[in-house]
Formats: structure tokens, sequence, C-alpha cells
């Protein structure tokens, strides 16, 4: 089902998440102080405008409480992301995601009204550490202590074979969500067609599943 999202911010983080977002089937209204950056994504996104979020009576005006989440992604300006947070979460935000610049500004952030605090740079960092130590590991994500979303190279054993032999749901804790294949993603998977050498699988699950499938050798054959 899509939601609607309200991304404050469209600095090259910000940009990216309106970008996603809307390609993904969701409603995204993009706001920024600079006519250039609001110029620069309108035909990527549902909705763009020019609006400074510091201001009580813009936020009003775009209706804060009528969105699924709001992503903050102004860090860089410390005052404005702060106030823009406390502003949002006053004004019957449902779920606030918000974007510090360093450790310090992260706990401002959730003291703040934020319900989930981003940064990008450290969590980049250990998604490249994640994606260096395995050889299979093509990107990664975060979603709890217990679940993430990985997208891994094919395991060499799985080659040839379908997703109902290989019953990953019940060996694992895990499901394969979509498989980029060549320039191709194929989000409707049938179960019974084999899965083919160098495919991709996303797959969302428990981290213990996860981490098992991405250890085994993969048909790539490791790091080139």
């Amino acid at each position: 089902m899509a939601k609607s999202f309200l991304v404050i911010g469209l600095g090259r983080f910000g940009s990216a998440v309106a970008r996603t977002l809307c390609q993904l089937g969701h409603e995204v209204l993009a706001v920024d102080i600079d006519e250039q950056h609001v110029e620069a994504i309108a035909d990527s996104v549902t909705h763009a405008v020019v609006a400074d979020t510091t201001d009580e009576r813009a936020l009003k005006r775009i209706g804060i409480g009528e969105f699924d989440a709001v992503i903050v992604a102004t860090a860089e300006n410390i005052r404005t992301s702060t106030l823009t947070t406390v502003l949002c979460k006053e004004m019957g935000a449902k779920y606030i995601v918000a974007k510090a610049s360093d450790e310090l500004h992260a706990k401002l952030l959730k003291k703040t009204g934020a319900d989930k605090v981003v940064l990008p740079e450290k969590e980049e960092g250990t998604r490249l550490a994640r994606s260096i130590v395995s050889n299979s590991i093509v990107d990664y994500l975060d979603l709890s202590e217990q679940y993430s979303i990985y997208e891994s190279l094919i395991p060499a054993a799985w080659v040839g074979k379908n997703l109902i032999e290989l019953n990953v749901r019940h060996k694992y804790g895990c499901s394969v969500i979509a498989i980029r294949r060549n320039e191709d993603i194929i989000v409707t998977i049938d179960p019974h067609k084999p899965l083919e050498a160098g495919d991709i699988m996303v797959m969302i699950g428990e981290n213990s599943g996860l981490k098992q499938v991405a250890d085994m050798p993969s048909h790539a054959g490791g790091l080139e």
C-alpha cells in the first residue's frame, strides 16, 4: 500500500531519499527553502514546494499530521533541523526520521522529538565494513537490532534451484522479496522458477539467518 512522506531538506541525502521513495510508488512532498533545490527535484517527486520549515505558519499550511512519516534532512544547519523537528512533533507528526551531523546532534534530535535518527556517514561506514568482510553482501540496511535487509549474491549451491526447494523462510528465518537479474528487478517472483547464476537477492529477515546465507560461498566466487 502506498504511503505518504514529507521530506524536508533537499541536499544530496534528502533528494536521494525523496526520489527513492517516489520510485518505490509512494507519495512524496519535497520541501526546501532553496528554490533551486526544489526545481531540481520537482519532476522526480509527487509535489515539491519552497518553504521555511522553521516558520510555524509554513508548516501548518503543509499539514504535518497527514503524512505517514516526516524525514528531516537538514543536518548541515543544527538550529534548522532541531527547530523543524520540534515543530513537526508539536504539530502531530506520526513518525519523524531526522538526519544528524554527529553524535551530539543525534542526541539533541532524539530529545526534541525524532523517532529515529540517522548518521549517514557512520551508517555508510558500517555498510562498507560489512560488505568488505563478506564475500557476498552487495548492500545492507538495518531495520532493528534483530532484522535487516540484505542484497546478497546468490550462493553457488542455490543456482538452478527454486525457492520452494530451498525453503528459505523455514530454514533461515528470512524471505526473498526481490531479485536483481542483469538490469531487471523482479518483484513478483515465481517460486517454481530456478534461480540463475549472477542473481542478486534482496532478502529481509532475522540477522542470524541472513548472515548464514551471506556467509555461503557465492557464485561470483568472492571479492574481485
